[in-house]
């Protein structure tokens, strides 16, 4: 099956209003720039999507990218795991207004929930949280002496997602850092939306080198020279 989009705004062309995305990216490292401009620039032309749920590592940072989603009100409530990044003031005066709601979560059960989301595990246990405010209100559990949390799995409709080479059957491989919550986010994703910055002939990746197989991914667009966030922050980039 082709899996091949002409442009990242037909890729994004069907993420509705309340969806649950999930967001690649460690910081800048990973962050589909692309795909995220291309939903901004359709909720600029017809307000919607709105009211999103976002999985993100963080809250975003300057003016571009998640920051700028925030930015112009598409996202209702964020989940992740490190709200105060190097430039989260978009984030910050949005939630110190009232006008996104925020779930902290620490990054490795951040990871965890959406590894187990992907892996069809509804629940598990981990220790952190474990007597902190983050606890309060989820069940409880001992285990050979020690108290351990019950955290739920996450799972998304969309996750857009930033790689390095793929096929048009969805195969795909990483640029190092860049990796970081993609492979996890693509399973646990109902539609994985994945930019690329090489597209190459089904069989060109070596098969043992496929960090994503192609079964987990929907739409594979072609984006060349993509747009790193950090450097677009230092040139005082806004949007739109």
């Amino acid at each position: 099956m082709d899996k091949t989009i002409a442009t990242p705004a037909e890729a994004v062309a069907d993420i509705g209003d309340n969806a649950t995305v999930m967001i690649g990216g460690f910081g800048g490292s990973g962050a589909p720039i692309e795909l995220i401009h291309a939903l901004i620039d359709r909720f600029v032309k017809t307000g919607s999507p709105r009211n999103l749920t976002v999985v993100n590592n963080n809250a975003g940072n300057g003016h571009v990218g998640l920051a700028a989603m925030i930015e112009v009100g598409m996202v209702g409530k964020l989940i992740c795991s490190f709200p105060r990044s190097a430039d989260p003031r978009v984030f910050t005066q949005k939630y110190l207004a009232g006008d996104i709601a925020l779930e902290l979560v620490p990054q490795g059960t951040l990871a965890e929930r959406i590894r187990a989301g992907g892996a069809g595990i509804p629940a598990f246990y981990t220790p952190t949280s474990y007597g902190t405010e983050l606890a309060n209100g989820k069940p409880t559990a001992e285990f050979d002496g020690r108290p351990y949390v019950q955290e739920r799995w996450l799972k998304a409709d969309f996750a857009l997602v930033k790689a390095h080479l793929g096929d048009r059957l969805g195969n795909l491989t990483y640029n190092k850092a860049a990796r970081n919550f993609g492979p996890l986010m693509c399973t646990a994703a109902r539609h994985a939306i994945v930019q690329v910055s090489q597209l190459v002939p089904p069989g060109t990746i070596d098969p043992e080198h496929v960090v994503t197989p192609g079964i987990f991914v929907s739409r594979v667009v072609e984006v060349t020279n993509p747009a790193q966030e950090e450097l677009l922050n230092r040139a005082g980039a806004t949007y739109p």
